[in-house]
């Protein structure tokens, strides 16, 4: 029996022998995994090994070969970890080299035109927007970011008790009263502040970054971009608000795109709509609200609604360029991959 024993043991050293070769050899972790499968697999040398230990009928010996064999499995896994380490570092400078980017800023001469950086997707859209906008003939207007409860609700005709106001999650800084000062909900208290300031007639855009506490997924983030667009003059009708639409559609989207509005509900706006637009292939999207501005909010601004009226309209910039660039998701625009952001030129 003690040449059985003998016999097996020097299989045994040539298992671990053949393992630690092929591991120290293995030109890949995926290359390591099979050497260490073939080891200690559940059809592996070692376990072949292992099942032998009943064929010895002496419990010394039996119990002195189980001692090998888990010395040689303690051995040949801390090998494997070993190199799986090193060549998990290898594979990762691979990588990294393959990904690299160069980021070094250049020196340019004068005369160049080499282009350093590009600006960002959102970034481009609103000043393409500008730019169609202020071709209908609109100004820009701009405001601050976070707001009172006046100029973000009240004077938008929701007052503390309208229920309207159920339609925003706001983020609220605080402030003494508490609730009175909060980060903008949207880009429509520029309105106000602008009919406070501007003499009538208005036509203005105000783009500008407003605030949620939406979770963020494909279609929303927390933090994103509205331009609100308003015109106040003297016998503005809802059919100048149609016309305004349609035009900004064409000019945007290109002539084979057309609009649509449909019966929605502002409390700042009335009558309200929402504004679609028809992709060529004949489908439609939505791409945000409109209407005649409410009384109230004219009042509010320090205008006579007997003498000046005015339509509203916004829509979210974040979306707009998810549209008009086939973005699948919006937190991709806001990943800082320039291999991402690089694309859009």
């Amino acid at each position: 029996m003690a040449s059985d024993t003998s016999s097996s043991s020097a299989a045994l050293s040539a298992v671990v022998a053949g393992a630690l070769a092929a591991m120290k050899s293995a030109p890949t972790t995926d290359a390591l995994k099979a050497a260490l499968a073939q080891a200690l697999g559940k059809k592996g040398e070692l376990s072949i090994l292992k099942a032998s230990l009943g064929k010895i009928t002496d419990a010394d010996e039996r119990r002195e070969f189980g001692q090998l064999i888990n010395s040689a499995t303690e051995a040949i896994t801390a090998a494997s970890n070993e190199r799986r380490s090193e060549l998990e570092n290898v594979e990762r400078d691979a990588q990294i080299g393959r990904e690299r980017l160069d980021i070094t800023e250049l020196l340019l001469a004068p005369s160049a035109t080499q282009r350093q950086g590009r600006m960002h997707l959102v970034t481009q859209s609103t000043e393409r927007l500008e730019d169609v906008f202020i071709g209908l003939g609109f100004q820009i207007a701009e405001g601050p970011e976070v707001e009172s409860d006046f100029y973000n609700f009240e004077a938008l005709n929701m007052p503390p008790s309208h229920p309207a106001r159920s339609m925003w999650d706001t983020l609220f800084i605080d402030a003494d009263p508490q609730g009175s000062v909060v980060l903008r909900t949207h880009t429509s208290p520029v309105q106000i502040r602008i009919m406070q300031e501007w003499p009538p007639p208005i036509y203005a855009i105000m783009p500008g970054r407003v605030f949620r506490r939406d979770t963020p997924d494909a279609t929303h983030m927390p933090v994103f971009h509205q331009i609100e667009g308003l015109v106040i003059d003297k016998n503005i009708t809802f059919a100048d608000l149609a016309g305004t639409i349609e035009a900004f559609t064409q000019a945007f989207f290109g002539s084979d795109f057309t609009s649509r509005l449909r019966p929605s509900y502002f409390p700042f706006t009335e009558p309200s709509a929402e504004f679609d637009i028809r992709r060529p292939d004949g489908t439609w999207i939505e791409l945000g609200g409109c209407g005649m501005v409410h009384p109230s909010v004219l009042q509010a601004g320090g205008l006579d609604p007997q003498e000046w009226s005015g339509f509203a309209f916004g829509f979210g910039i974040d979306r707009m360029a998810k549209e008009r660039h086939g973005v699948g998701d919006l937190r991709d625009m806001y990943s800082n991959d320039v291999r991402f952001l690089g694309q859009f030129t």
